[in-house]
């Protein structure tokens, strides 16, 4: 992991995600890339189409933007690491993903609000469409979380084949922090199967890679989203990683109807893997 692309708007959200990100840039010796979208009226963003700054609006916004990336890049936790910034004028699903593919992005940390935060993932959010069509892992971090000790972490998945093509990335994640992996597979009565045919699918899916440390685990509950949020609060992890398809992005493991489940797990960070 050598970059890191973190979306800022300087809000505290945003400031707990440049906190994660910086805690994992001086683990991993990664440098980081803020990235702003500028926000200004579309008359305004259609006179500079062509990247021209020159108008007395921009030049006023991107004065205002510099001083706060300044500010920003000063605090303490940046120290010891390269910083670069960039400020465009794109929706900011659009930029985000953009820039992740110019600057050969490997991880894209995003800051959302508390249980908010993870609704925004759910109905369509900003953090929502970058989830989706990242082709980059990203870790969405709740507002409020800044402390990023990762000693467990969840993987829920179905285990089945087209889930290997990125679970070595999950494991290289893990191992930077030296991480035990919890394997969950939620049973729903939805589609249950037995205790043996899981078993024997986990066991298939993780003979093919070498894994440091890890367990499995089979968890029955009345959905997926409240199996894994009831797994990770029981086990007191530290993070929730999965498995997500471009069509659907995190919908199908969350939706709108998880209130109070959602909730109790606000504050802790989770980071997707898009198959």
């Amino acid at each position: 992991m050598k970059h890191i692309l973190v979306p800022i708007d300087f809000s505290k959200q945003a400031k707990a995600a440049a906190k994660v990100a910086a805690k994992i840039a001086k683990q991993t010796n990664a440098d980081i890339f803020l990235l702003h979208m500028l926000e200004m009226p579309q008359g305004v963003i259609d006179a500079m189409s062509g990247q021209d700054t020159s108008t007395p609006a921009s030049l006023l916004f991107m004065k205002k933007v510099h001083e706060r990336f300044n500010e920003l890049k000063a605090s303490d936790f940046f120290k010891g690491i390269t910083v670069r910034e960039s400020v465009q004028f794109h929706k900011t699903f659009d930029g985000v993903i953009e820039e992740s593919k110019k600057q050969n992005i490997d991880l894209i940390v995003m800051g959302s609000s508390g249980a908010s935060g993870i609704k925004e993932i759910i109905v369509g959010s900003n953090t929502e469409k970058v989830v989706r069509h990242s082709d980059v892992p990203v870790l969405v971090v709740k507002e409020g979380y800044s402390d990023f000790e990762i000693n467990k972490i969840v993987f829920a998945s179905n285990f089945d084949e087209d889930c290997k093509s990125k679970f070595q990335n999950v494991i290289d994640f893990a191992n930077v922090f030296d991480a035990k992996l919890h394997l969950v597979y939620i049973n729903t009565p939805h589609d249950f199967k037995s205790t043996k045919k899981v078993s024997t699918t986990i066991s298939n899916f993780i003979a093919d890679f070498d894994v440091r440390d890890y367990d499995t685990y089979i968890y029955n509950e009345t959905s997926i989203e409240k199996g894994i949020l009831s797994y990770a609060n029981e086990l007191n992890a530290d993070l929730i990683a999965l498995n997500t398809h471009g069509r659907s992005g995190l919908s199908s493991f969350f939706n709108s109807s998880v209130g109070q489940d959602l909730a109790n797990h606000a504050l802790k960070p989770i980071i997707t893997f898009k198959l």
